[in-house]
């Protein structure tokens, strides 16, 4: 569906883009993840046409997005990190101007903005100037102009910063829901959004690419060690001496109330073992284990250590 060859862009002595490639299979919900400045807006700026690149070769459904501009871009609904708003319109209006500046059908106008009202839920505030409305229900009018017209590819950029927790959760629950009939492009620098709606990663620093996969993927192929988080009932004293045996690398957290708490890190595939290890010493003492839990990395953590890495080298 998209496919981005050799894509670049510098601004000066400045390369926001650099070399990157991927593909976009159709019927994907899709993140783009980095940190701030990464270039996830720019990539998307010039998948949209919005920006011109300096190398490299964007094509939509098989249209290049220079050439084959106007085709290209049918197949796309974009919102911005700053919604294209129209502060002094109402969302109807707002959006009756833009259906008619993406060439829907006069007669359809109407029951397609009545449909994209309903989907986003801004029904009741569909009257009411764009100005008065909250950060949410301005989200909300920009994801509504995004899928008019019923494109193939919705591409989001942002589409949560700012919001309440409860705002955001609605905004999840809508692009999972636009996901079922669309492909969707999600770019976020907030992990647990990607993870929670993604089918596919795509984590990209300082314009390049890091790694592209599925959540699940990412964290089998980059989680190398594991944490073991241990609540013992005896004092820290016999929580050390024990783990001396079993593993070099632990630390007592804490120690209260006749309980000791410590970590244990291990490559991973050893876990087990070491959790067997510790049941029989504890046994053996009679000193009983109230909490163990084996902790992955997650996506957070593989996110921190390739950007790192990256940002080191």
């Amino acid at each position: 569906m998209i496919e981005v060859k050799n894509l670049t862009k510098r601004y000066g002595n400045h390369t926001a883009v650099d070399h990157l490639s991927f593909c976009i299979p159709q019927g994907q919900i899709f993140g783009f993840l980095g940190p701030n400045g990464a270039g996830k807006s720019t990539t998307m700026n010039i998948m949209t046409g919005c920006l011109a690149a300096s190398e490299g070769q964007v094509t939509i459904g098989g249209y290049d997005i220079y050439a084959q501009a106007d085709k290209a871009k049918k197949l796309m609904g974009y919102l911005p990190e700053q919604p294209p708003l129209y502060m002094d319109r109402t969302p109807r209006e707002y959006l009756a101007f833009v259906a008619r500046a993406k060439k829907i059908p006069a007669k359809q106008i109407g029951k397609e903005v009545a449909r994209v009202m309903k989907l986003t839920k801004i029904v009741d505030v569909a009257d009411r100037l764009i100005r008065h409305l909250s950060k949410g229900y301005c989200q909300r009018v920009g994801i509504a102009q995004a899928i008019l017209g019923d494109p193939q590819i919705i591409i989001l950029d942002e589409p949560t910063v700012g919001l309440d927790p409860i705002q955001i959760v609605e905004i999840r629950d809508l692009i999972r829901k636009l996901g079922k009939d669309h492909t969707v492009i999600l770019s976020s620098h907030i992990l647990s959004e990607v993870q929670a709606v993604c089918n596919q990663v795509m984590i990209i620093a300082n314009g390049k690419l890091l790694a592209c996969d599925t959540p699940a993927n990412l964290e089998q192929q980059y989680a190398s060690t594991v944490t073991i988080d241990l609540t013992v009932e005896a004092d820290s004293q016999f929580v050390e001496s024990m783990l001396v045996k079993i593993s070099q690398q632990h630390t007592i957290v804490k120690q209260f109330q006749g309980r000791t708490q410590a970590q244990i890190r291990t490559q991973k595939g050893q876990e087990d073992a070491i959790c067997r290890q510790i049941f029989q010493a504890c046994r053996d003492a009679n000193s009983p284990i109230l909490c163990m839990n084996v902790n992955t990395p997650s996506l957070e953590d593989i996110f921190i250590q390739l950007t790192q890495a990256k940002e080191g080298a």
